[in-house]
């Protein structure tokens, strides 16, 4: 496996400096890929990663696995949490992985010339043994490997509102195919109801983006 510091480089890369939540990222995902048994960072598109939170924690684990949103080898599923369930796909394993509460006090042995508690996180977090800071728990994913990574090829068509849906990713209601939104799934609603419309967007001579008012 790539050393913990040219992960942890490429990690400050992505996020412009190191913190202690990118650290626990890394050594998240490495801890993943040693349970497993996997070369990380991974070339493929054996594990997939399922973070409960957003934020420093996810630049950590795509530094130390590859997995990341656009390659579909990474999903958030915010629960405020800092923690990741890696799944491997081809063995259909799953492990939780979550940081030990105590684990912030547990820092400062290790770093007792730290300058403040940040530091002795972000100093001890690199040197703790794995077993003092994480609590690592097996656990069976509610929806099917299968489903999950469904088939990228896929295409259907809403017969509500007309939009195109990919990666398997539409619901069947009463016979009809529908995208999730129309399902009553959304994440979203309209502003108002005159907004309930296609806008039309232009690019203005600047290169931005413009949106056309009728």
């Amino acid at each position: 496996m790539t050393p913990l510091r040219e992960l942890l480089e490429a990690s400050a890369a992505l996020h412009r400096h190191l913190c202690p939540r990118q650290v626990l990222g890394v050594r998240m995902g490495l801890l993943a890929g040693e349970l497993f048994g996997l070369a990380l960072p991974q070339s493929d598109k054996r594990l997939l990663a399922i973070i409960e939170t957003d934020g420093c924690v996810i630049d950590g684990i795509a530094a130390a696995t590859h997995c990341t949103v656009g390659r579909r080898t990474m999903r958030i599923e915010d629960y405020g949490k800092v923690a990741a369930t890696f799944v491997d796909i081809h063995a259909e394993q799953a492990v939780r992985i979550v940081p030990r509460p105590e684990a912030r006090m547990l820092a400062g042995r290790y770093t007792p010339g730290a300058r403040n508690r940040w530091n002795a996180q972000l100093l001890g977090y690199q040197l703790m043994p794995a077993e003092e800071l994480f609590t690592v728990q097996t656990v069976r994913l509610k929806t099917p490997i299968e489903k999950l990574v469904s088939q990228p090829s896929r295409r259907a068509v809403c017969e509500i509102c007309g939009e195109e849906i990919i990666n398997q990713r539409e619901v069947t209601r009463g016979g009809r195919v529908l995208c999730r939104a129309c399902a009553g799934q959304t994440y979203y609603r309209p502003a108002t109801p005159e907004s309930d419309r296609s806008m039309p967007v232009s690019i203005t001579p600047t290169g931005s983006l413009g949106v056309l008012m009728s």
